[in-house]
């Protein structure tokens, strides 16, 4: 799966990854710190410190060549990777931090660099901070000129760095001393300080996968340029430390003199050069990388536009390496960086971490198109994720969530601000993934009334002509349960414009209403002969396994045609044991103040336990928080108030609502109808129960219910298909 090329592209494995990688882990802490934690920690422990945070470093690499030959890899290095897999916003809350790491580090390597030049007589008059500027200045100028001058640059300085690694280990023969290899840790200094002190050491392989644009085939040089470079920087080390461990006469002269390893060179100058050389191909590689990671970012519009600018260059970030100059001058000026450098060691170490991370939920969700042709299991992946946030913490706690907190403000910051992508990525994936789980589990076990809750299909048609439809939809569902809007569009499968254009139509227009309004709801529409069989096939066909729809919401007809044919469908839905709500929505009284709900209870009954439900569902949302839910029931004397208490008390208690039981004594035998409609007139909301009359009474039962909610404001009219003893048990 190579990556085809283009105008930029025009670097191999070894210029492009393998030569900056190594030039930036072989660093200072090569020269200078190396001594001073074999001295601590001794052969072994040294060795171990050594392996574990290689170990690290190899898990990355390894993530690092399975992502970059799953995907055509483009500018941006890791950031790019990152986006393309875990999203935008993970890959922009990654990105940013690592630009900026990236930017900065480029005054560290550089400060060191005039730090140790310092010590020769004749820079030793000067203004640090004046050779700091001067040699960021002229990296700006090489960085402007283009990577294929820097990189050249680089395979001097590599020279220079493998020079003093022979003289290193040329020399020492005549110290051969009595091995130092067991720790003595004072000072201080633990076993996990040294880690701290030594882990930096093996970070800099994002340095490579930064010049992906640039690579003739990413796919190809980032695994095998990446890899590489750990393992040579990897032996490298382990020859280094256990060079030290018997050549050094004691361990105190490695622990007061940081340039010790000079005494044991064969030619000690070239220590001093390759200490110049790891400080200068460090900056060198973060001065190229940066400004690619800062435009690739930038062309995502996660940050502005004009930062990807190439000031009329071909292939060159030049507006960025101007960016990225600016933040290291600014910063050489501040002055003191002691305090900001763990947090930018936190930065890189966070993007291993969720690159790791990355391979590893690829690789575990399974998508089709994660097919990599370098091949590591999901749990090596995992295990390297958690290793990288177990160091951060090891080495400084405070530091690691500052970095922490930082990605998650710079993810919602950019989640906010909605950007469009053209690319999938994993999430979706897992959603599946976790769905699938989720629906087979459910599948094995069968579904206790007590988990019962509204799965609503609501037939609303144009949504924008229906909105109080999906206002309740939204109270019923209260973000527990579960609504599909449909638009049942009636008309033959075959006539006139195709089925499949009028479908996509109505769920764009869903879509677009569930997002304006906020909702949590799905979009459905469907082309059916008719209406009725149109809502029985689909009350039957949808959901998946055991999530399916349970309840239909249906607004209430206005004519007596419309209100017989509910009635017909209503046979057909308690047949598919199916509850059905219907909306009488008044107009001018609307939902009033959202202070009282009438649940009218006229025997033990599923309709009674159902609307009760309802009603405790509807209160839990905002507006009818402070609402007061009463049960209604009209007795005929006064003997029978006591024991409909009881009876209203022990259901209540049944299904664990709160509600006002309130008793109405109908003396005069007038009929229920008036009653309701006398209070419940200036009631918000009104929840009633409806029977299912034979066929023959289908108009007669309607009109009389008709009449009855015309005068009470707006209700909803409830048959419930649950048995009433199985009932939220």
């Amino acid at each position: 799966m190579s990556t085809p090329q283009n105008s930029a592209a025009r670097f191999g494995t070894f210029a492009g990854v393998f030569t900056p990688n190594v030039l930036t882990i072989l660093g200072l802490i090569l020269f200078l710190r190396i001594g001073y934690v074999t001295a601590y920690a001794g052969l072994w422990h040294t060795l171990l410190i050594v392996a574990i945070a290689n170990a690290i470093s190899l898990l990355t690499g390894l993530s690092l060549s399975a992502i970059s030959t799953s995907m055509e890899v483009k500018a941006g290095g890791d950031y790019y990777m990152i986006s393309r897999s875990l999203g935008l916003e993970i890959g922009g809350a990654i990105g940013i931090p690592l630009y900026l790491s990236q930017a900065i580090s480029v005054a560290f390597y550089i400060i060191g660099f005039t730090e140790s030049l310092q010590s020769i007589a004749l820079f030793a008059g000067y203004d640090a901070r004046f050779i700091s500027v001067a040699v960021v200045a002229l990296f700006i100028v090489i960085a402007w000129i283009g990577a294929d001058f820097a990189l050249k640059i680089q395979f001097g300085i590599l020279a220079v760095l493998v020079s003093a690694l022979i003289s290193f280990f040329a020399g020492g023969w005549t110290t051969i001393a009595e091995p130092i290899l067991e720790p003595a840790y004072a000072d201080g200094i633990t076993f996990w300080v040294a880690f701290a002190i030594f882990f930096p050491a093996v970070t800099g392989i994002n340095v490579g996968t930064s010049m992906s644009g640039d690579l003739k085939d990413p796919n190809t040089s980032i695994p095998r340029g990446t890899i590489a470079s750990i393992v040579v920087t990897s032996i490298i080390y382990f020859a280094v430390v256990i060079w030290f461990a018997f050549h050094a006469p004691n361990r105190q002269l490695l622990i007061e003199d940081s340039m010790y390893i000079q005494q044991i060179s064969l030619i000690p100058a070239l220590i001093l050069a390759g200490v110049w050389a790891s400080t200068l191909s460090s900056a060198l590689g973060s001065i190229v990388a940066a400004p690619r990671t800062l435009q690739a970012i930038s062309k995502d519009t996660v940050l502005p536009k004009w930062m990807s600018s190439n000031l009329g260059h071909a292939t060159e970030p030049r507006m960025a390496v101007l960016v990225t100059g600016t933040i290291a001058l600014v910063v050489i000026m501040l002055g003191d960086l002691n305090a900001v450098a763990p947090i930018i060691a936190m930065f890189f170490l966070n993007t291993y971490g969720i690159t790791n991370f990355a391979a590893g939920i690829e690789k575990l969700v399974g998508n089709p198109s994660y097919r990599p042709r370098f091949n590591i299991a999901w749990y090596w992946s995992i295990l390297g994720a958690i290793s990288c946030y177990v160091t951060m913490f090891l080495i400084d706690a405070t530091a690691t969530v500052f970095a922490i907190v930082t990605s998650i403000a710079i993810y919602i910051y950019i989640q906010r601000k909605s950007l469009t992508r053209t690319w999938g990525d994993v999430r979706s994936g897992m959603w599946f993934a976790l769905a699938r789980y989720a629906l087979l589990h459910l599948e094995e076990k069968p579904l206790a009334a007590k988990n019962w809750r509204p799965n609503l299909m609501v037939f609303i048609g144009q949504p924008s002509r229906r909105l109080p439809l999906a206002e309740v939809a939204k109270w019923l569902s209260q973000g527990k349960g579960i609504v599909t809007f449909f638009h049942l569009i009636v008309r033959s499968v075959s006539g006139g414009e195709s089925a499949q254009q009028l479908r996509d139509t109505a769920i764009k227009n869903i879509k677009g209403f569930i997002k304006d309004h906020r909702l949590n709801a799905f979009a459905e529409a469907e082309v059916m002969p008719d209406y009725h069989s149109g809502v029985t096939t689909i009350a039957q066909a949808h959901g998946i396994g055991r999530l399916e729809s349970n309840t239909i919401l249906q607004g209430w007809s206005g004519t007596s045609q419309g209100r017989v044919a509910q009635f017909k469908l209503l046979r057909d839905l308690d047949r598919l044991d199916k509850s059905a709500v219907f909306l009488r929505y008044c107009e001018d009284h609307k939902f009033g103040k959202y202070k009282t709900i009438n649940v009218w209870w006229r025997s033990k009954g599923p309709n009674a336990s159902l609307m009760l439900l309802l009603g405790h569902l509807i209160k839990q949302n905002q507006e009818w928080r402070n609402a007061e839910l009463n049960l209604i029931r009209v007795v005929g004397s006064e003997h029978a108030v006591e024991s409909t208490q009881t009876a209203m008390a022990a259901e209540l208690k049944r299904i664990r609502v709160q509600a006002t039981p309130q008793i109405l004594v109908n003396a005069e035998k007038r009929p229920v109808s008036e009653i309701i409609q006398e209070r419940s007139r200036t009631a918000d909301l009104t929840l009633i129960g409806m029977d299912l009359p034979d066929e023959e009474n289908f108009e007669t039962y309607s009109e009389s219910l008709n009449q009855l909610v015309d005068s009470v404001g707006s209700v909803l009219i409830v048959r419930s298909a649950i048995p009433a003893d199985s009932f939220m048990e």
